[in-house]
């Protein structure tokens, strides 16, 4: 049964009701404790915390007219679906879902091979949408082994899983994408409001996303004393085992290395030209002008997914925004409704 653009958006704006009040309900449900347990046995870096983040975020975003709105500029034809294989990541809660909506949406077939990372949450939505709308049930295949009979392929993962991904897939339509990370741009005249933002934007997933900030450009001689004041907010991430093995761990190699590095007792600061920083650290990197920012920023351009830093940077967004993406900010750039429209 073909469902035309309508019956689907209604059904995806059903799914964010559904979520926005199961995740406001105080005590929360069974039906909720059981999938946040689950999900935090499964994968100890989806807390309940963070996938309750998540979750608010998807259901804010899964409304009538915010789908219509972005929806808006894009000619949908009534075609008939192809199937699109999604080789979905597990860095953080749910990170597939947005390739499967434009899938969906697109009036496409979604077959989807899951993250060994995360293997529950994105079925259980599934599972409420099909539940809203039965029809989805012959849209949604869920793959254990490898994707097989598909017209195009939405693949992410690591730059050496980016290389595989690239020459297996070669003979079809694809979109590859492989590691990025997120930077801040500091100019040392900060609010306390905006460096509260930054702390969010560092620490939320615990840093494992690829809009969580790893890098910071800072003037010549910037003081990073508000910085620390403004992140210690998040000194409870010591509490989460995993997050204490790793700041050790790292701590222990930065100082066998013998680098010199800031830190406050659960989080480190180091001047380093890399994009990716461990967990529980940033990098940095110093500049004399805006034209020297600009040429250093340039230069990262591919490995950048997104900016956070002032206003009066043209491609910046506000301090805090980064872990809030809308259904328009698409991953390395790539327009995916785009691309599967013209297939």
């Amino acid at each position: 049964m073909k469902l035309d653009l309508e019956k689907r958006i209604a059904s995806w704006s059903k799914l964010g009701d559904e979520l926005k009040a199961l995740i406001a309900q105080d005590p929360p449900s069974e039906d909720l404790k059981h999938l946040l347990n689950r999900a935090e046995a499964h994968n100890g870096w989806f807390t309940e915390e963070q996938v309750r983040f998540a979750l608010a975020a998807w259901a804010a975003e899964l409304q009538a007219r915010r789908l219509e709105n972005w929806l808006a500029p894009y000619i949908i034809n009534d075609n008939e679906p192809k199937t699109i294989a999604v080789i979905a990541a597990g860095n953080i809660p749910m990170v597939g879902l947005h390739d499967a909506l434009c899938v969906l949406l697109s009036g496409n077939k979604l077959q989807i091979k899951l993250s060994s990372n995360d293997q529950l949450l994105l079925p259980y939505l599934f599972n409420r949408l099909i539940a809203i709308e039965p029809a989805w049930k012959d849209y949604i295949e869920i793959r254990k082994e490898a994707v097989s009979d598909y017209h195009a392929v939405i693949a992410t993962g690591s730059d050496n899983t980016a290389r595989y991904f690239a020459h297996y897939f070669k003979g079809k339509p694809h979109i590859i994408r492989r590691n990025r990370n997120s930077v801040a741009v500091l100019s040392g005249d900060e609010s306390v409001e905006e460096l509260a933002g930054l702390s969010n934007d560092i620490f939320r997933y615990y840093g494992l996303g690829c809009r969580s900030v790893s890098k910071l450009f800072v003037p010549v001689g910037y003081d990073f004393d508000k910085v620390f004041k403004a992140v210690y907010a998040w000194k409870h991430l010591l509490e989460h085992k995993k997050y204490e093995n790793n700041y050790d761990y790292n701590k222990a190699v930065f100082l066998m290395s013998q680098f010199d590095f800031l830190e406050n007792g659960f989080f480190m600061i180091k001047q380093d030209e890399r994009m990716a920083s461990p967990i529980a650290s940033v990098f940095y990197e110093t500049y004399k002008n805006k034209e020297d920012l600009e040429d250093k920023i340039q230069a990262k351009q591919d490995q950048i997914q997104c900016i956070v830093g002032p206003k009066s940077m043209s491609k910046a967004i506000p301090f805090g925004t980064s872990q809030s993406p809308g259904l328009n900010d698409y991953a390395d750039g790539v327009d995916t409704m785009d691309f599967l429209l013209k297939l």
